[in-house]
């Protein structure tokens, strides 16, 4: 296995080369590779959902590739290299895991689940207080680090907003049950028509959309269930009876667009959703 590593660093290092490598991969830069990383992580949680493990082998190669590029390109400007990766993420878990490389010892998984979390909020107030005391200009700018630190702005919306709630949960701003949670849905549900009623401008009603987005998110958070995880389910439920219901019309001769949308869902939709 390290000899296929080694294979691949070369064949990275060849095609970033100026000299014979490919010349798209030289123009890369760290900007412009990231939205193929993301794309190629979600293919990954594509194989595994479809249990395609031909599939996910290819797919995991391809995102080890990307942790490549990123690594060559790192190697280039002097910063890191690939070994580095490997060597930083080898040391966390070696530190974050004590009761499997250390003397302590986890009672089971929840447990390890807090004790996880918080090494995580020990190393990133250590780094919090290394970096608090200059900033970009060298000036001093003090501040400890906040519940929110480090939840990264680039995660998708709805997963961004799971872990703002998880990290708020932590230091006790959260309600205590459910109950209260769906009352808050239903209160900014009732603002969202209460701005349409009103006219209100885009700003405003997208304003309120969000607020109730961000409280969906954390009824679906209170009951253990992982928004994005739901919104795909919901996605995928979807596209089924659509394209259910547009069979179902070709069957009979007909389009979507020979019927009122009234029509459509009397008749073909709730044919569909009995159906798949």
């Amino acid at each position: 296995m390290p000899d296929n590593i080694a294979r691949l660093l070369r064949i990275m290092a060849k095609l970033r080369s100026p000299d014979g490598g490919c010349p798209w991969d030289v123009e890369q830069t760290f900007e412009t590779i990231a939205p193929h990383t993301i794309e190629e992580a979600y293919e990954v949680a594509d194989a595994i959902r479809k249990r395609d493990m031909e599939a996910l082998k290819e797919e995991l190669g391809d995102l080890l590739f990307q942790v490549v590029f990123h690594a060559q390109m790192a190697r280039e400007s002097g910063a890191f290299d690939f070994d580095g990766v490997a060597r930083a993420i080898a040391d966390k878990m070696e530190r974050r895991h004590p009761h499997v490389f250390g003397d302590e010892s986890i009672a089971d998984a929840a447990t390890q689940t807090v004790a996880w979390e918080e090494h995580k909020a020990r190393e990133r107030a250590t780094r919090d207080r290394e970096n608090a005391d200059n900033g970009p200009d060298g000036s001093k700018h003090g501040g400890g680090a906040g519940a929110l630190e480090g939840v990264i702005t680039g995660l998708p919306a709805l997963t961004r907003a799971a872990k703002l709630q998880k990290r708020a949960a932590r230091v006790g701003f959260d309600w205590p049950d459910i109950p209260p949670v769906i009352g808050k849905v239903r209160e900014e549900l009732a603002e969202v028509e209460a701005e349409i009623a009103a006219d209100a401008a885009p700003g405003r009603i997208k304003d309120e959309i969000g607020d109730l987005l961000f409280c969906c998110v954390n009824l679906a958070r209170k009951l253990g269930i992982d928004p994005e995880d739901a919104l795909r389910h919901g996605n995928a439920k979807f596209e089924r009876r659509f394209r259910r219901m547009e069979a179902l019309l070709a069957e009979d001769g007909h389009k979507i667009t020979d019927f009122s949308v009234d029509d459509v869902l009397d008749q073909y939709w709730t044919r569909a959703k009995n159906e798949v």
